[in-house]
């Protein structure tokens, strides 16, 4: 195998581990911090315990502070930074990408002020000759389990059948298998919108109850998901796949999700902005959930579960009243449409 060199711009859990991941595949990875206490604990320690606590890193991965050093000789960059900020720390990154260099959009979510996916965001803060080579990856997976080595199934979607099949390359490994998809806006959304349904899903295991609830938010919030996407022009298909069902049953059920941390914090009674402060890394859907209320208006997509963990999180509505509103809706078909 040839060695590639990639730039990972973005040092929390996800970003480290795909660093990780990819240096001890024999690649020749930078990861790019904005934080000196994080590079200093790799440097020294080999482990980021800030983000990704009680992995010990490949020691041919080298870090910095200098985003130019990480991406100025790449042949892929890897863009993982929280949603909000991928467009702030993209253009810092800009002047100095390589022609020709692939990029790689690993951050969920969308930005609020815009509504922008990430693959949008890329391509307006980019140049128009860096998002030729534009690839977006997704799926459920959780960053420490996948830095163990935790057997795990993602998926790449590009509108290049070629770029998508280099990344697919280069990320294949034993324990990571990777398909591939031309839906760049399912991908997307999917990757995103899950977080908001995982935030309720949270509120429900937080408040007390079992499977019975987890089981109807999680099949109710990938139809409300699936809606909203089919009008913003995705496929069908790719919310039935991993970018959508897989990555919703794992951060709707598994305790490592921060989003469903949150729900569970908030169901317990706990307000938002202690729970905020308390963690580590940033759970994408306290943000989203504000610009999926925007989408569902904009297209006119019901959304009950969204609206619902939106009020929760904006205007302090009760968990348990949330919940009440949704259990006394209207009685209806089971509608995907």
């Amino acid at each position: 195998m040839t060695a590639t060199r990639v730039g990972v711009i973005g040092s929390g859990s996800w970003g480290t581990a795909i660093a990780g991941l990819l240096a001890g595949q024999g690649h020749d990875v930078v990861l790019w911090s904005f934080e000196e206490g994080v590079v200093g604990s790799i440097r020294d320690t080999g482990r980021n315990e800030k983000y990704l606590e009680g992995v010990t890193l490949p020691p041919s991965l080298q870090v910095t502070t200098d985003i130019a050093e990480a991406v100025s000789e790449a042949d892929v960059v890897v863009s993982v930074s929280p949603a909000q900020f991928v467009a702030r720390v993209m253009a810092d990154a800009a002047p100095y990408l390589p022609e020709g260099a692939l990029i790689v959009s690993a951050s969920k979510g969308i930005e609020t002020k815009s509504l922008r996916t990430m693959d949008r965001v890329l391509k307006d803060t980019l140049s128009e000759a860096a998002t030729g080579n534009l690839v977006v990856l997704s799926g459920p997976s959780f960053a420490a389990e996948v830095a163990r080595n935790a057997p795990t199934a993602v998926v790449v979607a590009s509108r290049s059948e070629a770029d998508a099949a280099r990344v697919q390359r280069l990320f294949q490994s034993s324990s990571f298998r990777v398909y591939t998809n031309p839906d760049v806006l399912g991908v997307e959304l999917g990757g995103a919108l899950k977080n908001v349904i995982a935030l309720g899903a949270g509120v429900t295991a937080g408040l007390g109850f079992g499977h019975n609830t987890i089981a109807a938010v999680i099949t109710r919030g990938l139809a409300e998901i699936t809606r909203l996407g089919l009008a913003m022009g995705a496929e069908r298909s790719t919310f039935m796949g991993l970018a959508g069902l897989g990555d919703l049953v794992l951060t709707c059920t598994g305790p490592l999700s921060r989003n469903r941390t949150v729900g569970y914090r908030l169901g317990q009674g706990e307000r938002l902005e202690e729970i905020l402060e308390d963690l580590p890394g940033v759970p994408e859907g306290v943000e989203t959930a504000e610009a999926v209320m925007e989408l569902s208006r904009r297209h006119d997509v019901e959304m009950p579960i969204s609206e619902e963990v939106h009020a929760m999180l904006a205007r302090g509505r009760a968990p348990r009243a949330a919940l009440e509103n949704l259990m006394s809706r209207e009685p209806k078909p089971e509608d995907w449409s």
